[in-house]
């Protein structure tokens, strides 16, 4: 240390920058690696019991801001993507690319033959070509499957209400995002999308009691209003079961009655018809007498052949021929 006071550093080789950059960057990677280790099944699961992905875990903890450093990459770096396909003519390039790469290289080869009468691009052929390893491509397939079934579980948990303020958020989300379509472009939906995702559980954890009071408010609220619609159902349901009943007592009643009169009619109208009472007659006579029927027989009819009355004189003689033999 010097006399005025200065302090002096010791000689490192780098400026305090690049090691503030080299320090950042560390810090950087190790939360990337934390970020790619978090990639576990969480032991939770679904109301109905079913198993969740790694993803969960995964994405929980991006989206969380666990390791800051790490989230904030990796938003640069889908917004940098939608910003580069809308601005940047990635496609062109990529053709640009390839027959630049396949020109020269079918340039070198021809020049190789003529010149040095062998070939000079495949001269660097490797003695195998490179193919992807089975086990590369069963863990890319297992991890896309995965990523596929995350996708599926959390729109049928949302779908089927398994959590009713995700439910009324994915609700607003889209509501939101089908009147924004009609003035924002794909990529600037795209944009606001990605950002809401991000900040939006950051802004909850940085006010996770404030928010949770007015959600906890207005669940008590909804509660409340549930309660009272409830009532008021089952007190209209009751007045008009009991007005059915009434109506349905009184219209049995009128029927068994008119049932009743029904009935007793045909009785009434037999015995008039066959023994008729005349007032002041002590002894009335019956309309139908037995003299009426005529008397049974008492000897039992025979078979014998009914003999034909004998035919006139002049009735032979009309069927006599006319002619004669």
């Amino acid at each position: 240390m010097s006399d005025s006071g200065d302090v002096s550093y010791p000689d490192t080789g780098s400026s305090p920058v690049v090691d503030s950059v080299k320090s950042e960057a560390s810090k950087t990677g190790g939360e990337l690696r934390e970020l790619k280790n978090s990639r576990v099944t969480p032991s939770t699961t679904t109301d109905n019991g079913q198993p969740l992905t790694h993803y969960h875990s995964l994405l929980y903890s991006l989206l969380s801001w666990e390791q800051p450093r790490a989230t904030a990459v990796s938003y640069a770096s889908v917004i940098g993507f939608i910003f580069a396909a809308r601005y940047l003519p990635l496609l062109r390039w990529a053709f640009k690319f390839l027959y630049m790469s396949l020109g020269l290289t079918a340039a070198v080869e021809v020049a190789g033959h003529v010149i040095l009468k062998q070939g000079i691009a495949s001269s660097f052929r490797p003695r195998r070509y490179y193919t992807i390893p089975k086990e590369t491509t069963e863990a890319v397939l297992e991890d896309l499957s995965q990523l596929l079934d995350f996708f599926l579980i959390e729109f049928q948990r949302i779908l089927f209400a398994e959590n009713v303020v995700h439910t009324v958020a994915a609700f607003t989300a889209a509501f939101t995002g089908y009147w924004l379509i009609r003035f924002i472009p794909i990529w600037g939906l795209a944009v606001l999308s990605i950002t809401i995702a991000y900040f939006g559980p950051l802004v909850y954890i940085s006010n996770r009691e404030i928010i949770d009071e007015q959600i906890e408010n207005l669940q008590s609220i909804i509660s409340s209003q549930t309660n009272q619609l409830k009532d008021l159902a089952g007190e209209r349901t009751s007045q008009a079961t009991g007005l059915m009943k009434q109506y349905v007592g009184d219209y049995s009643s009128k029927a068994q009655g008119y049932i009743g009169r029904r009935s007793a009619s045909p009785e009434e109208g037999k015995t008039k018809l066959v023994s008729p009472i005349v007032k002041g007659d002590a002894n009335p006579e019956p309309i139908i007498k037995t003299e009426d029927f005529p008397e049974a027989p008492k000897v039992e009819p025979t078979s014998e052949p009914i003999s034909h009355p004998v035919e006139s004189v002049e009735q032979e003689k009309e069927r006599e021929p006319l002619l004669a033999a």
